[in-house]
């Protein structure tokens, strides 16, 4: 077996990702962040087992934190297995925290977790700040996709 490229070795490897962030909120700027974790959560994100379904970001006396992502106790953890949902710390830079704050409370955004993905080992979170759509965006977007994909089957059907 050949040994993987420095590029294979470096490239983002996605392990979980948010399924309603983009049904439901306009994303605006994204960010990727650094997350705090005990050691059976690395290994149990290592191994993929990570949910997003329920997972917001808030802001906390200048600290991002990441509330309601779900990581399976690992199975050979045992006494030293962590809690499933706890709150995490992100880790941002300064300036981009400000940012946030500026965003989220001026304008009354939201912060959402789109994906977990590990990066050279390190596990990482894409955070996007994100405007909340109208029931009626919703349908238009369906709609829309929904024309696409007839459009799509009707020229592989003249081929």
């Amino acid at each position: 077996m050949s040994r993987p490229s420095p590029f294979e070795r470096n490239a983002a490897q996605v392990l979980a990702r948010n399924p309603k962030a983009r049904h439901d909120y306009h994303i605006l700027e994204t960010w990727e962040c650094g997350l705090v974790l005990t050691g059976t959560e690395v290994k149990s994100v290592r191994a993929g087992k990570v949910s997003l379904k329920e997972s917001y970001a808030l802001l906390r006396k200048a600290e991002v934190w990441l509330e309601g992502m779900h990581i399976a106790p690992y199975e050979s953890g045992g006494y030293a297995n962590h809690a499933p949902v706890r709150p995490r710390k992100l880790l941002l830079h300064r300036r981009e925290i400000r940012r946030m704050i500026g965003s989220v409370e001026q304008q009354g955004l939201a912060l959402i977790p789109l994906d977990v993905h590990v990066v050279r080992g390190r596990a990482k979170v894409t955070l996007a700040l994100g405007r909340g759509k109208k029931v009626h965006d919703k349908r238009e977007e369906l709609r829309r996709r929904a024309a696409e994909r007839e459009l799509a089957r009707a020229v592989s059907r003249r081929r």
